[in-house]
């Protein structure tokens, strides 16, 4: 499927009021990356690799769910967007498995595991027991 330039596997809007897809927010999966577009004269685009998705939770609140909708909340070691909401779609069970399988992918294609993504080489991470001790990257 193509849209606009992107090559991706599925695509939805951010549905509002009855489920309707009346926002100027789209989500886009490609093989590679998790795209959120938003706006409608000044279009944002921030992307995720789909190899960087540490975690996912699917959330189905009653006013999502009587529409046939949920959100998906990810979890990434993307630095700008560490948490990403895939918020009000169609199909959120689809679309969970859908990542998860290019995730896989992914992950296979660039010999990473999630044990990768957690924390190794993080600037953060403390060394030796010593609590006051950070890396120097």
């Amino acid at each position: 499927m193509k849209h606009n330039d992107i090559d991706c596997i599925w695509t939805d809007k951010k549905r509002t009021l009855f489920g309707l897809p009346l926002s100027f927010t789209r989500y886009f999966i490609t093989e590679q990356k998790l795209i959120t577009r938003t706006g409608f004269l000044n279009v944002d685009e921030d992307e995720i690799d789909i190899y960087k998705i540490t975690d996912k939770k699917v959330l189905l609140p009653l006013g999502q769910r009587m529409f046939g909708c949920g959100s998906i909340l990810i979890f990434s070691r993307d630095t700008d967007t560490p948490e990403k909401e895939i918020h009000c779609i169609k199909n959120v069970r689809e679309v969970s498995k859908l990542i998860d399988k290019y995730l896989n992918i992914m992950r296979d294609r660039y010999s990473i595991r999630g044990r990768d993504l957690m924390g190794l080489g993080h600037p953060d991470m403390v060394h030796d027991g010593d609590p006051d001790h950070h890396s120097d990257y």
